[in-house]
């Protein structure tokens, strides 16, 4: 069974670098919408299990392209917490693993940094690392797409 860890912590990261540039007033209305749908999306566990796994990556590349614009408007900002909400719980669902949600809650403190760094006019900084978390999001779908070679296939040791 696969960890729900490290796409919960670049999905949250993703989000915290998207919502640096929306405003403050949104942030908490952001961060309740994040809570309550993923309380909602773990209660229902999908079928099938590597479509989270795929969709949740897509959605760290939408999530973390939302940090590439210059301004988030709240009606963005609510849609990315909402989205991000649905694939953390539908993550903690396939996986039956809820205590990776709070492990991974630490990667939303990015959202006070990003937001000074963007108020201080180092926004580059901001935008590598939102580029940088789509071209993990990218790779990691890409390579649950791939068919398996053998070098991927578990050794007859193990």
């Amino acid at each position: 069974m696969r960890s729900a860890l490290p796409p919960l912590l670049l999905l949250y990261a993703a989000l915290a670098l998207s919502l640096a540039s929306a405003p403050r007033r949104a942030w908490w209305l952001c961060l309740g919408l994040l809570v309550l749908t993923t309380g909602v999306a773990a209660t229902y566990p999908p079928p099938w299990h590597d479509g989270v796994f795929v969709g949740c990556w897509i959605s760290v590349a939408v999530t973390a392209a939302g940090g590439l614009v210059c301004r988030t408007d709240r009606h963005l900002a609510w849609g990315l917490a909402v989205n991000a909400g649905l694939w953390s719980g539908a993550l903690a669902a396939v996986t039956d693993a809820p205590l990776d949600l709070l492990a991974a809650l630490p990667a939303l403190a990015l959202l006070p940094a990003a937001a000074w760094a963007m108020r201080h006019l180092s926004f580059p900084a901001v935008r590598v690392m939102s580029s940088w978390l789509v071209a993990v999001a990218v790779l990691a779908v890409t390579l649950a797409c791939l068919p398996v070679t053998p070098g991927y296939l578990p050794d007859h040791l193990e």
